[in-house]
């Protein structure tokens, strides 16, 4: 019971947080971040070892900063498409935003503060 209430509090906590009107899209939105995480990871190896970096052969100090380096562009990508297919495009367009502006790309986004 005390798990319920510990959970059911935190669902609360997300929702006004991101500004949600259910449980549903909180479920959708947390289901969208890890499906894009590992989907990242997934694509990531096969495109090192297409360019002829295999983790078998390639000293660790270069393929793993290498293929954490090659996962950031394809997680801002997918996260956008797997928000566009839960119908939650808006939600992470916005969140993509704000997180590429904290990280200092704020100048390819046009301000809509006036």
């Amino acid at each position: 019971m005390l798990y319920f209430c510990s959970t059911f509090y935190n669902m609360e906590k997300l929702k006004k947080r991101w500004n949600l009107t259910s449980n549903k899209q909180v479920l959708v939105i947390l289901l969208v971040f890890s499906i894009t995480g590992y989907s990242s990871l997934l694509i990531a190896k096969p495109v090192l070892n297409l360019i002829g970096l295999e983790q078998a052969n390639t000293n660790p100090w270069i393929y793993r900063p290498l293929r954490i380096l090659l996962i950031f562009p394809f997680y801002q990508v997918l996260i956008i498409c797997y928000g566009w297919l839960f119908g939650q495009f808006t939600f992470f367009w916005n969140f993509e935003k704000k997180m590429l502006s904290r990280i200092g790309f704020k100048r390819f986004f046009i301000s809509e503060k006036k």
